[in-house]
């Protein structure tokens, strides 16, 4: 499954001209990876093809895309900053100075603020992205990470590691509304398309704990199991719910496999192995591919959903953490 060719072998053959990767343009530009250790986002064909890479600043993590599609914000955690990169351009263009080691952040409805997890302060800071100043900070419990704005832009929930507990803010009147207990070590978070159900990854738990938006209480824990593998190998990070809210597809970290989950039963309906480590994952327009990325073998595997197979794993730089699709 896994492909011979390294990323370096593969990024110099494109560079001498013997890998055609048809004209090398943005058009083709359908899968983006953010490389922690070499500080760039890899830019990949939808069929794993390698284009290029983009410089960023350093430690690239999450990344959101802004100003229609046109440009990526990604959190760079050794530059305490969120680099803007134009994907046109091919190069980072600006940055948003934030506080100590930023990993996750959201956007608000309108585009304007970045909530951002900032660890070493245990805190979430919002940005106002226009004039790049804070414009509120709230405490969470210690090593928060998780971050997502409602699309009402009411709340904003926060993951805090160290506490097991998902944070809720209120954006009006800049506080902490609520807090509900989770499983071991929560990460992530998905939220179902009618906003009814908060999903979020319990990374030491081996479990999604399922939470009710309106009740703020967690009304099912899903719990992973893989035959033959130990429970604390089975570690979930990266999740995402498809738009139309009947799938759910959960990174199993440690446990190299990727899970199809039913939204409306909670069940899992299949495992599918990709890479080491497995930790985040994306989908392409159609949502006909699904793109799971692999931290700890460099590389990116491609699951046909319509078979719930792995096509294809190819090179996706070194430490590679999150992947967005056009």
């Amino acid at each position: 499954m896994h492909n011979p060719i390294s990323f370096q072998q593969l990024a110099r053959r494109t560079a001498t001209g013997l890998t055609l990767v048809a004209a090398a343009s943005s058009a083709w530009a359908d899968v983006f990876v953010s490389s922690e250790k070499d500080n760039a986002i890899m830019v990949l064909q939808n069929d794993g093809a390698f284009i290029k890479s983009i410089p960023t600043c350093k430690r690239p993590r999450h990344m959101e895309w802004v100003n229609a599609g046109k440009q990526i914000m990604v959190a760079c955690g050794d530059s305490d900053q969120i680099g803007v990169v134009d994907i046109a351009a091919g190069k980072q263009v600006d940055t948003l100075p934030t506080g100590e080691s930023p990993e996750i952040f959201a956007l608000s409805p309108d585009g304007k603020t970045a909530y951002v997890s900032i660890e070493e302060g245990s805190q979430m800071i919002a940005y106002d992205i226009a004039s790049k100043k804070p414009l509120f900070s709230v405490k969470t419990g210690a090593e928060p990470e998780g971050v997502l704005a409602t699309p009402d832009g009411k709340l904003v929930y926060v993951t805090s590691e160290v506490t097991n507990s998902v944070h809720i803010v209120d954006v009006a009147t800049r506080k902490q509304v609520g807090m509900v207990k989770v499983g071991k070590r929560p990460r992530r978070f998905a939220l179902t398309p009618d906003g009814a159900e908060l999903w979020v990854t319990n990374e030491l738990g081996s479990s999604v704990s399922i939470i009710d938006t309106a009740s703020r209480t967690v009304k099912h824990t899903l719990v992973f199991e893989i035959a033959g593998m130990r429970k604390n190998d089975i570690s979930p990070v990266g999740m995402l719910i498809t738009p139309d809210g009947k799938t759910a597809w959960v990174a199993l970290g440690r446990a190299n496999h990727v899970a199809e989950v039913d939204v409306a039963t909670h069940a899992v309906r299949k495992v599918i192995l990709a890479g080491k480590r497995t930790w985040g994952v994306g989908l392409n327009g159609d949502g006909s591919r699904l793109y799971v990325v692999n931290g700890l073998s460099d590389d990116l595997t491609i699951v046909d959903v319509g078979s719930g197979k792995a096509i294809k794993t190819v090179p996706a730089g070194r430490v590679p953490h999150s992947v967005i699709t056009n």
